[in-house]
């Protein structure tokens, strides 16, 4: 194990005991517990009633059965940023449910995707000598198997959220359902278009190495080519230029398709660079529709040039995950799947849907974010 290795390894173990030692409570005094209640959710536009039917019917669940102690350890990527409300989702969570563990991140500071993949396995197997009965982890891809298939091995449950390894042994998946989420981001900008024909402009991914950007931006596609109009896709740049590249080669697109550009759509963060390219063209009078809810997105929302986001309930998939592992652990994975079933995507992925934030409902949304603890 490297140095870097080892200092997240005894970070991890330090917080997960320095949790379990804050608890305070006997196996006996758990058993004589009240039954597990959820804390409201503020009622909004926002407030996903669905997954929170579906978590109460979870609970009533788990509530036939004895009220047991359990040590839980949610490893991700980062605390800040995108995986702010996934952190705070996390903990409350384990709060309510009176579970010991912590929410672990982040892993290793500069170091590169194989180094932080690498990392990671390491946590996980910590994890399990530490005590941990169930783990959530969001993984670096199926490079991370490894360490989960040994977890599952030593008989401790494991679900992903956010990203997957879909050739671990992982229980299930929590998070955006990448096939889904085109599917609505195509259907919101096709609302907002004119009559085909037309050119739409796709801002997403053509790369079969990146399986989920591709499927997102397939399943887009295919909703919009359904309704007769031709789309055109750019490749997402990432890196120092990927900006100014993409901007430049959407405004071409603007100026000189044939059919002319109706619309366009970003699929991933950097979304506002469709905004950027209509600025560019002269032409914010074309329907914009983003992905996420990166600052520049806002902001682009509240000048009108990008009509509407979506965003992925990072809070909820944080939230659903210690529940999901107590459920496994007091009532079985079926009856886990069974309760949660409006929100199951297939035998083994849950999808936590989007929310559809219109332009004129930036504050509204902000207000939301807040009000659950869940802003970036």
């Amino acid at each position: 194990m490297n140095r870097i290795g080892r200092r997240w390894v005894a970070a991890l173990g330090l917080a997960l005991m320095t949790a379990a030692c804050g608890s305070g409570d006997t196996a006996d005094e758990r058993e004589e517990a009240s039954p597990i209640k959820r804390a409201p959710t503020p009622e909004s536009e926002f407030t996903a009633t669905e997954i929170e039917a579906a978590l109460d019917a979870l609970v009533a669940e788990i509530n036939e059965g004895a009220v047991e102690p359990m040590q839980i350890a949610i490893l991700l990527k980062s605390l800040g940023g995108f995986f702010t409300p996934i952190t705070t989702g996390a903990n409350r969570a384990m709060s309510e449910l009176g579970v010991t563990g912590n929410v672990v991140g982040p892993l290793g500071g500069g170091a590169d995707q194989r180094e932080r993949m690498e990392l990671q396995n390491e946590q996980i197997g910590q994890a399990v000598t530490d005590g941990a009965e169930g783990i959530g982890v969001s993984p670096f891809g199926d490079g991370n198997a490894v360490g989960i298939d040994k977890a599952v091995a030593d008989e401790v449950p494991v679900v992903t959220l956010d990203t997957d390894a879909k050739s671990s042994k992982r229980y299930l998946y929590v998070g955006t359902i990448s096939e889904a989420a085109g599917e609505t981001a195509g259907k919101t900008l096709l609302g907002l278009l004119r009559k085909a024909p037309g050119t739409v402009v796709i801002h997403g991914n053509l790369d079969p190495s990146w399986v989920d950007g591709l499927n997102r931006m397939q399943r887009a596609r295919g909703v919009l080519e359904g309704a007769d109009y031709k789309v055109v896709v750019r490749q997402t740049t990432w890196g120092p230029n990927g900006e100014v590249d993409d901007v430049e080669a959407m405004r071409a697109l603007i100026e000189t398709a044939d059919p002319p550009v109706v619309g366009l759509l970003g699929l991933h963060d950097i979304s506002y660079r469709c905004a950027m390219a209509v600025e560019a063209a002269g032409r914010t009078d074309l329907p914009v529709v983003a992905f996420d809810y990166d600052l520049k997105t806002v902001e682009y929302m509240r000048q009108g040039i990008i009509d509407a986001t979506h965003t992925q309930r990072q809070y909820y998939a944080g939230y659903l995950v210690p529940y999901i592992l107590y459920g496994i652990r007091t009532v079985g994975l079926e009856a886990t799947k069974e309760a949660l079933a409006p929100q199951m995507f297939d035998d083994s992925r849950l999808d936590v849907g989007l929310d559809v934030v219109l332009s004129s409902k930036v504050d509204e949304y902000n207000r939301f974010l807040d009000a659950i603890g869940a802003a970036q």
